[in-house]
């Protein structure tokens, strides 16, 4: 038969294993919590982290650059803006008469430059017809005027035009920019007659156009 002895004894050896198997469970709960916990980042480092893993914000882009805007041309008294295709040669310089806009002047006698119909403009070929300059080349046909206008020679001479200086008109035919400034170049020369005193203005201004600017617009 089993004494109390024996009984007594096996109790006391499965308690010491129990207690030696809930200590070795401990442990390993604990190293188990202490890896979990090195494993997982703190709040501070996580935010240095993604601090440093962050991409650098890109500079700021430099505004576009705005297109320069085209300058028209005004009158001298800062009236309405003007184009080339709103400027012309006032024909004899009248104002209220016929507004040459780049005119070939293939007529019989060409286009009156001159109010006394003294100069005259013939088959002309314009190079520039700008809001500030017309260019053209052909025969500029001039009166000697001698012994007077009516009885004088006229000698055609070949030539180039610069007309400038446009100036706004108000008159019964319209508001209107016509050159009021002319000058010349003259490639094979002046003849004999026309020479000297006998020569063309050169350069012109057109008195009629520039006194009718003058009076400006109601």
């Amino acid at each position: 038969m089993e004494t109390l002895t024996s009984r007594k004894g096996r109790s006391v050896a499965a308690g010491t294993l129990l207690a030696a198997t809930a200590l070795l469970l401990t442990a390993c709960g604990s190293s188990g919590s202490s890896a979990a916990s090195g494993g997982a980042s703190s709040p501070a480092a996580a935010s240095a982290t993604a601090s440093a893993s962050a991409p650098a914000s890109a500079p700021a882009s430099a505004p576009a650059s705005t297109p320069a805007t085209p300058t028209a041309v005004a009158s001298p008294g800062g009236a309405a803006m003007q184009s080339a295709t709103d400027t012309f040669l006032a024909e004899g310089q009248d104002v209220n008469g016929t507004a040459l806009f780049k005119p070939a002047c293939v007529s019989t006698y060409g286009c009156a430059l001159s109010g006394d119909s003294t100069g005259f403009l013939y088959k002309m070929t314009w190079t520039t017809w700008s809001a500030s300059e017309a260019v053209g080349t052909g025969t500029y046909r001039i009166d000697s005027c001698n012994p007077n206008c009516a009885a004088g020679k006229v000698y055609p001479v070949a030539t180039v035009i610069t007309l400038t200086d446009p100036v706004r008109v108000c008159s019964s035919a319209g508001t209107r920019w016509f050159w009021s400034h002319a000058s010349f170049t003259f490639p094979a020369g002046l003849p004999t007659a026309l020479q000297g005193g006998n020569g063309p203005q050169n350069p012109w201004t057109f008195s009629s156009v520039t006194a009718a600017a003058n009076q400006g617009c109601s």
